[in-house]
């Protein structure tokens, strides 16, 4: 079983991010992509960056719903659930946030050649209604992630006064997102790129400022975001975060949950909502 040792958890813990050393084996790895390039092929009128809810793959002929997609414009593809609820990495998250574990998103960012749009710095948090924030996202390497291809970048330690910043909004059609933290906000100076190769992950604490240039190169660069949160947390439908201004289209109240490990501590989650013709 794959484990941090720690020296990792403390890293993970001082930073607000980390490489660990477990990675996907390269079968899996490689299956992961063609589940990619199929993900892509069920959805050409989305743009690749913003393949949201990713592991929900739907039957069809259950309404609005009707044509497969999960609810968020997307056909998903049943390979990124499983690698959501992969052991190994259910097992590292644990050492970061504890054995009670949700498993609320998964968010394909596949960065095409030579016109990949950029992810300005954000927070997560800004945009997710789980209270109290908590969550640690497992970004998962599906292709080479290099500065060349614009990988993931963070703020080391800004995530330890636990501060939600003021991100101002973007009316651009190039950006992953829409919503950019306000000038001034942190030193950007002090970032770190998180290059990885295929099949290596890094994990990032809800409150970490981190964002990542636009894929001007000739290599495709894909990264699975899978998101988890402790189940002493709420995930709160009712709320609305950024008001639908992100640039990515979804929909909270319908979002699907899942039990990945141990009970819900809040008592207030729900598991049944959104499953309704899941595969």
């Amino acid at each position: 079983m794959a484990q941090l040792t720690d020296d990792e958890v403390a890293f993970y813990q001082r930073e607000g991010w980390l490489i660990p050393r477990f990675q996907l084996p390269p079968a899996q790895t490689a299956a992961m992509v063609q589940a990619l390039d199929e993900l892509i092929r069920r959805n050409p009128g989305v743009r690749p960056e913003k393949l949201v809810s990713a592991h929900v793959e739907r039957s069809g002929g259950d309404g609005e719903n009707s044509e497969g997609q999960n609810g968020e414009g997307v056909r998903g593809v049943a390979a990124f659930l499983h690698l959501a609820q992969d052991p190994q990495i259910i097992e590292l998250v644990s050492q970061v946030i504890g054995d009670d574990i949700i498993l609320w998103g998964c968010h394909v960012f596949c960065k095409p050649a030579a016109e990949g749009y950029e992810t300005p710095w954000h927070q997560d948090g800004h945009y997710w209604p789980i209270r109290p924030l908590a969550t640690c996202t497992v970004w998962v390497a599906l292709e080479d992630s290099r500065v060349s291809n614009g990988c993931l970048r963070v703020i080391p330690r800004s995530h330890l006064a636990r501060q939600s910043h003021e991100h101002l909004h973007e009316e651009r059609q190039d950006l992953t997102l829409n919503q950019r933290l306000a000038p001034h906000t942190f030193d950007q100076s002090l970032a770190v790129d998180l290059e990885l190769r295929a099949g290596q992950m890094s994990l990032h604490d809800v409150y970490m400022i981190h964002g990542a240039q636009p894929n001007r190169s000739p290599q495709r660069r894909t990264g699975v975001a899978l998101r988890y949160m402790p189940s002493t947390s709420l995930f709160d439908r009712s709320l609305r975060p950024v008001d639908g201004q992100s640039g990515v289209p979804v929909n909270f109240a319908q979002r699907p949950l899942w039990l990945v490990r141990g009970v819900d501590r809040h008592g207030g989650n729900d598991f049944v909502t959104g499953h309704a013709g899941v595969r």
